[in-house]
């Protein structure tokens, strides 16, 4: 591979990463109008029913009550859960509640005092203790819930916008081992781009880390795109691996901004993600014909096989979800 190529490659994924900003200001606009184009060609046999039936009918009232694109909304109602509402609580929690209490049981007690240290020891790991397990734990499982249908509304949307009705080649219960042994390869993958930051070479262990990360979000980017055009899990894979310069390019920017404590970063990255769905959806990756394989995902894919093999009684997986594609 010439190594301009491959940065050319990534420097137009990574921006690409960004397209998704530009689309979501006029994506909802275009989709609307074209529902409402669409509705109004239909006005004449509208207009032969009942005085009744047209106004239960009129394009306009289906447009609002079906079809209006939601996508901005949609993006806005993620920063407005996981940023104003969780990550702002945690923050007011751990700098300005728990200072509060500290400096107020300084006052009283006085400074340095033996015996508002040793309330403080006490008061704030059950504050902690409590904070977290009343409001951090539900939040965060109720917002990763409620996510992945904002998730998928937007991928479907965009979708719409950019390519019109998904693509589905496959039943759903191919659709369903399909979507599962991914989810299985994505959070093996993920351990595995932790284990590899652990190599006693200075600097390799955190490349290699970074690039699995890049990686995988870009996955998760593009996998709703994806399934909806019909393409299975080693075909998306194989696609990743073999034009992987564009895709580190792509995954780099989401990467970057969520290098923090696992809650935070989690907070970041959902609410900044309907953009990269935008984006995928809008890219085209840059394909280099003389790019050498990155084989990250096979080891991951290879333990996922053994451990489904284990868990459904020793059959095979179906060869067209679990099996490592040939090149």
């Amino acid at each position: 591979m010439d190594l301009k190529d491959g940065l050319c490659a990534a420097f137009r994924g990574f921006c690409d990463s960004f397209r998704g900003l530009k689309t979501l200001v006029y994506m909802d606009r275009e989709l609307n109008e074209r529902t409402r184009s669409r509705l109004a060609q239909g006005n004449q046999n509208i207009r032969r029913r009942s005085s009744s039936e047209r106004e239960n009918h009129s394009p306009i009232r289906a447009l609002k009550a079906h079809e209006e694109s939601k996508v901005l909304t949609r993006t806005m109602h993620c920063c407005l859960l996981n940023f104003c509402i969780f990550l702002c609580s945690i923050i007011c929690f751990e700098y300005i509640l728990l200072p509060t209490i500290n400096t107020l049981l300084e006052y009283i007690f006085g400074n340095k005092s033996l015996v508002g240290n040793l309330i403080w020891s006490w008061i704030k790991p059950c504050l902690s203790w409590l904070f977290k397990t009343l409001w951090v734990l539900p939040l965060f499982v109720l917002s990763k819930l409620i996510n992945s249908l904002w998730f998928q509304d937007i991928a479907d949307t965009a979708f719409r916008y950019r390519r019109g009705r998904p693509q589905f080649t496959h039943s759903i219960s191919k659709s369903i081992s399909d979507t599962i042994f991914s989810i299985l390869v994505q959070i093996l993958f993920l351990v595995q781009g932790m284990i590899v930051e652990y190599i006693p070479i200075y600097g390799v262990g955190y490349v290699l880390s970074l690039v699995h990360m890049c990686l995988l979000y870009s996955l998760y980017s593009f996998e709703y795109k994806w399934f909806n055009m019909g393409w299975e899990l080693h075909h998306r894979l194989d696609f990743i691996e073999m034009n992987w310069p564009y895709f580190i390019g792509f995954g780099l920017p989401l990467t970057l901004i969520t290098q923090f404590s696992y809650i935070i970063s989690a907070c970041i990255f959902s609410t900044t993600f309907p953009i990269f769905i935008i984006s995928a959806n809008e890219a085209n990756p840059v394909t280099i014909q003389s790019v050498y394989p990155l084989h990250l995902f096979s080891p991951s894919v290879k333990v996922s096989n053994i451990l489904l093999r284990k868990t459904i009684g020793g059959k095979k997986p179906p060869p067209n979800v679990a099996a490592t594609p040939k090149r």
